[in-house]
């Protein structure tokens, strides 16, 4: 099993800058590749990004447009998404998953999700 918990969402103001983490325990979290996604109300879940489990190969989603950036500190068993140039249309909550499978993980099936922390984005 793996165990996912996000931290370091909170209201900021368009233009700013955020980062939230991810961190992962349990006996596979190390093999996973990690995403995040996120999901505002009343809307479709979107994908944000995802990387391997060796932190070297990512993916990208159209929202991200080149604001946002995804690492990984395997040391330290935890995820980042750097956000920069935040705007309304980002508000939403952010979650990670993992899965074993790349390909699924960004196509959207996982085996492995946290319970979000929200991002609100006010101008």
């Amino acid at each position: 099993q793996v165990q996912l918990a996000e931290s370091g969402g909170g209201v900021v103001q368009a233009g700013d800058s955020l980062i939230v983490s991810c961190a992962g325990s349990g006996q596979f979290f190390s093999d996973c590749s990690v995403a995040w996604f996120r999901q505002a109300p009343g809307k479709e879940r979107e994908f944000v990004a995802a990387i391997d489990w060796s932190g070297v190969g990512t993916n990208y989603g159209d929202v991200a447009q080149g604001r946002f950036s995804i690492s990984r500190a395997n040391g330290k068993n935890t995820v980042y998404l750097r956000m920069t140039v935040l705007q309304p249309e980002d508000t939403a909550v952010y979650y990670c998953a993992a899965d074993l499978n790349w390909g699924r993980l960004v196509a959207g099936v996982f085996d492995f999700r946290g319970q979000g922390t929200q991002v609100t984005v006010f101008t």
